[in-house]
């Protein structure tokens, strides 16, 4: 059982935490060679948030799911209302609005690194369009991921490329209002395999920095070469006020975007650690987006996701457990083995039990996952989406 102390601080921790779905994880996915279909995955945006609304309504930090331009809003702005409307009934809030710039025909050698100008002032015009579709519902964070590079060698200018990611990552900033921001995400590798216009941390940050002080950076935990510090580059953009946000998932090999905590929970326990240190140091809450990004391709959509907000909830908890007073003495003082038992004492803890006095607390039930299941909800909504799931395609050639 959890001590009164550990209880009141796993509490403490989970009412300010908050973590966002994705619309597109509720959809029927797939990989490059075929989609795998669902009978019961959300073929319409109202599924989605009708799915993403469970959710939340059985963990209770799930208050916002992020909308993807082309797929949730295909009209674009006139969308809008829609997407409030469906809010409001499903007890939800547009969260980050992501723009897609790699969907279209004419994005085959790029979007805003393309060399055709024509093609990077689409590619513009959607980025303004996704901003002022974030201030009509509200929403705070552009979520924006490029697929833009190339295959091969000598095939493309890189140095001109990252010049017009510049211009047009400076020209999106200037339309953000009020409280407004731009998460720039980078990703090393795939679509494109010879470079990658934004291929790391680094290359991110350099254009959040030149684009504007609303810019930041956004952490894909699966978009890393195998056995990258992830906790150390959030250590950095921690300490520069440059982190803006998380999409949260597990990879074993590259990005395979499983359920978090499904390969290495201990590393997603690290970062929650750095950054739940930096709060201890500085006495201010970090400004950070935790947003989930996952492709279901095999587990039941709702269950994964309410999987891994249970699994997000639990590594925060433990994070919040480790004795930063102790920790710090010990890193002073290079105790080795006292300082890394600090966070294996943590992580070693069983907060279950704290969690479920949390829950309950709240009126929320002890097991999300179980009653989600004895809610019926996945039996209702089967018979509805079944003929259309299975109309969908699944073949890859």
């Amino acid at each position: 059982m959890p001590t009164s102390k550990h209880a009141e601080t796993v509490a403490h921790a989970l009412d300010e935490f908050r973590i966002e779905l994705p619309s597109w994880g509720f959809a029927n996915t797939g990989t490059r060679f075929g989609k795998f279909v669902q009978l019961a995955a959300a073929t319409t945006l109202e599924e989605k948030f009708s799915d993403a609304g469970q959710v939340h309504r059985w963990t209770g930090v799930c208050p916002t799911i992020a909308l993807h331009v082309l797929w949730d809003l295909p009209e674009g702005l006139a969308g809008s209302d829609v997407v409030q409307a469906l809010g409001a009934r499903h007890g939800l809030r547009a969260g980050s609005i992501n723009p897609n710039l790699f969907q279209d025909q004419i994005y085959k050698y790029g979007s805003l690194g393309n060399p055709d100008p024509a093609v990077r002032q689409q590619a513009l015009n959607h980025l303004f369009e996704s901003a002022e579709i974030a201030k009509r519902l509200d929403s705070r964070d552009l979520s924006l991921w490029f697929a833009d590079g190339s295959n091969y060698p000598g095939t493309q200018n890189i140095r001109k490329r990252a010049k017009w990611f510049e211009e047009g990552l400076s020209a999106t900033h200037a339309r953000l209002t009020g409280n407004q921001r731009m998460l720039v995400e980078y990703k090393p590798f795939e679509p494109a395999f010879y470079h990658t216009d934004i291929a790391d941390w680094g290359m991110a940050l350099l254009l959040a920095q030149t684009a504007g002080p609303r810019a930041k950076v956004l952490v894909d935990t699966g978009h890393h070469y195998q056995s990258q510090n992830i906790e150390q580059i959030v250590a950095w953009l921690l300490e520069r006020n440059m982190l803006g946000g998380f999409h949260f998932n597990d990879r074993r090999y590259a990005d395979d975007d499983l359920t978090l905590g499904s390969i290495d929970p201990y590393q997603v326990f690290r970062i929650f650690n750095e950054i739940l240190h930096f709060e201890w140091e500085t006495g201010a809450r970090a400004d950070i987006a935790y947003m989930i990004d996952q492709s279901h391709n095999l587990k039941g959509k709702i269950e994964a996701m309410i999987q891994t907000v249970t699994t997000a909830m639990e590594l925060y908890a433990k994070a919040a457990l480790v004795d930063r007073e102790r920790l710090a003495v010990h890193q002073e003082k290079c105790e080795l083995v006292d300082a890394e038992n600090c966070l294996k004492d943590a992580f070693a803890t069983d907060v279950r039990p704290a969690i479920r006095e949390w829950a309950q607390s709240k009126g929320l039930p002890g097991d999300p996952l179980d009653a989600f299941r004895q809610s019926g909800y996945l039996e209702r909504v089967t018979p509805e989406r079944q003929q259309k799931n299975m109309a969908a395609v699944s073949s890859y050639a």
